[in-house]
C-alpha cells in the first residue's frame, strides 16, 4: 500500500506527522500567537515554557477525584424503609495508590459504618483498576450485631475521566473465616452534573447466616 493510500484512510496520522515538528521545543516559541490569547490560556502558557509529557501525565494523573456524598437509602428487605447515608471516597494519599473511604448509612436501630483503604495496582490515569481492600466496618441490625475487620477487592472502571463517570464493582468480607462472617457486595456508579456535582447510586447486598439484606442508595456528590 503507498503512503499516499495510507494517508487517505488515516488523515490523522497526517495531522500528528505535521504537527509534531511546529510544536517541538525549538519551535514553540516561535509560533505567532496573540499575547491575549496566551494570558487567558494556562495550558498555552505551560507549552511556551516547556512541552509537558502527555503522555505520563494521562497514565499516571488519577482519573478520579475525591468525593464527599450525601444520600437517601432504602431497605427493601426490611418493608422499603427509608434511611439516610454519607460518605467520604477516594481520598488519595499523594500517588502512593492508596485511598482512603469512610462512610455509614442507617435507619433507626439498623446502621453500618467503617472505614477502608484501598491500593490501586494499576496506572491511577487508567480507564480501569483494581485494589485490594481492608478496614473495618460495624454493622447493627435487628438479627445481628458485628465489627471487626473487613476485607476483599475492588474493580473501578472510569470511562469519563475527571469524576465525569464511574462504576465500581466491590466484595468485602466481614469477620471472614469465621461463624459471624458478613459478605458484602456493591455496585456504585456517578455521573458528572457540573465540574464539582455528581449524581451517583448504590446497590448493596449484605449476607449473613441470620439475615439476607439489601440497600439501594441514590446521592449528590461534591467534588473538591
Amino acid at each position: 500500500m503507498s503512503i499516499s493510500a495510507i494517508l487517505r484512510q488515516l488523515p490523522w496520522l497526517a495531522v500528528i506527522f505535521w504537527a509534531v515538528p511546529i510544536f517541538s521545543q525549538e519551535n514553540i516559541g516561535q509560533i505567532d500567537i496573540d499575547p491575549a490569547i496566551i494570558k487567558e490560556s494556562p495550558v498555552l502558557q505551560r507549552w511556551l515554557k516547556q512541552i509537558p509529557d502527555v503522555g505520563a501525565e494521562i497514565q499516571n494523573d488519577p482519573s478520579f477525584r475525591p468525593r464527599v456524598r450525601i444520600g437517601y437509602s432504602q431497605y427493601p428487605a426490611n418493608g422499603q424503609a427509608g434511611g439516610w447515608d454519607a460518605s467520604v471516597k477516594e481520598v488519595l494519599l499523594d500517588r502512593s495508590g492508596i485511598a482512603l473511604n469512610a462512610d455509614y448509612h442507617g435507619r433507626g436501630n439498623r446502621n453500618s459504618y467503617g472505614v477502608e483503604a484501598n491500593y490501586y495496582v494499576l496506572p491511577l490515569g487508567g480507564y480501569l483498576n483494581v485494589a485490594p481492600v481492608v478496614g473495618y466496618r460495624k454493622i447493627d441490625t435487628d438479627a445481628y450485631q458485628r465489627d471487626g475487620v473487613n476485607v476483599g477487592a475492588k474493580i473501578l472502571l472510569v470511562p469519563a475521566r475527571g469524576g465525569g463517570g464511574d462504576l465500581a464493582l466491590q466484595q468485602t468480607w466481614l469477620k471472614v473465616g469465621t461463624a459471624e462472617e458478613v459478605g458484602i457486595s456493591s455496585i456504585s456508579t456517578g455521573y458528572a452534573l457540573t465540574n464539582q456535582l455528581r449524581l451517583s447510586g448504590e446497590i448493596q447486598w449484605q449476607n449473613s447466616r441470620e439475615i439476607q439484606e439489601s440497600r439501594v442508595g441514590i446521592g449528590l456528590e461534591w467534588m473538591p
